[in-house]
């Protein structure tokens, strides 16, 4: 009896551990499927070109951070307001200016600096005259805001993998023109980078034009690849010069300018150029903001309004 008593016990004692295995393995398959899940959701990246009329204003979010690369100009400091309450920001936590003209630091005061808590601030480290550059520097002093001047060869983190190199403006022409408010050509002083998450690139050129962009594609030649380009200069003749564009070879251009624009933004040599290398072509005169999403392997672009030329 005894005999038999003690077998049974066995056998449920061998049960019992069989089965917490197979649950250990459940829990442990679980855990896994979870953090599987994590990283997907953490694999992504949407970049908006912003519909704020005649100027620049591009909005870059990952899970970790939330960075907005211009801020159009001052006549759209309302289309800038609405645009980011749009996109559901509550705070910036880096802010870069590729260079001190109206058209990209315009919303700076009114509604960046006053709308949202600002964690870190990049231009091209150009000191300017004008009274929004003045006004701009003030506040980030009585805010306490740490501000640097980007040069070629740095890289800025943006969190879950995303990284911004820099190619411009170069470090000599940097010490330079940081000592003197005289003599500058803030479009061919604007700060051009590219934007990287795994396979997908984006590069980013302010009003970088021509004699700015031959330094850059010396320098950096077939490191400039990128999927998609954001257009220099809204689209300007000036800008998107041959050899820059065959440096970038992109796939997509995103033009930013206003509907019925003095200035003729796009221009037509422009447009041809991009055209003859078969781009798709989107403009926030006409599509709207313009959202591209990626996973870092593959991308969308999804227009506001209309779709691509």
């Amino acid at each position: 009896m005894k005999k038999k008593l003690g077998l049974v016990m066995a056998l449920l004692l061998a049960m019992t551990c069989f089965l917490a295995g197979c649950g250990g393995k459940q829990a442990e398959k679980t855990v896994a499927n979870s953090a599987a899940q994590g990283n997907e959701q953490a694999a992504s990246m949407t970049v908006k070109m912003l519909n704020v009329g005649q100027g620049d204003a591009v909005l870059v979010q990952t899970r970790e951070q939330t960075v907005l690369i211009d801020t159009s100009d001052l006549d759209e400091q309302e289309k800038l307001r609405a645009e980011l309450k749009k996109a559901g920001v509550k705070r910036i936590d880096k802010l870069i200016l590729t260079h001190p003209h109206a058209d990209h630091i315009g919303g700076v005061e009114g509604v960046v600096l006053k709308d949202y808590e600002v964690g870190e601030v990049y231009d091209n480290g150009m000191p300017s005259k004008s009274k929004i550059y003045t006004r701009y520097m003030k506040l980030l002093k009585q805010k306490n805001i740490k501000r640097h001047g980007l040069v070629a060869g740095e890289e800025l983190d943006f969190g879950d993998g995303v990284k911004f190199k820099v190619f411009a403006p170069a470090k000599e022409i940097v010490d330079k023109g940081s000592k003197t408010t005289e003599g500058h050509d803030p479009n061919n002083e604007s700060v051009v980078g590219k934007l990287i998450f795994g396979e997908f690139t984006m590069m980013f050129t302010g009003d970088a034009e021509k004699t700015e962009e031959e330094p850059i594609v010396k320098a950096y030649g077939g490191e400039l690849q990128s999927k998609i380009l954001k257009a220099g200069h809204h689209g300007s003749k000036t800008s998107s010069s041959a050899d820059f564009l065959r440096a970038v070879a992109p796939e997509a251009a995103l033009i930013s300018c206003g509907a019925g624009n003095d200035y003729g933004h796009p221009h037509t040599q422009t447009m041809k150029k991009f055209h003859s290398m078969k781009l798709k072509i989107y403009e926030t005169d006409k599509n709207g903001t313009i959202t591209v999403t990626t996973d870092g392997k593959t991308y969308d672009i999804v227009p506001e309004t209309g779709g691509a030329q």
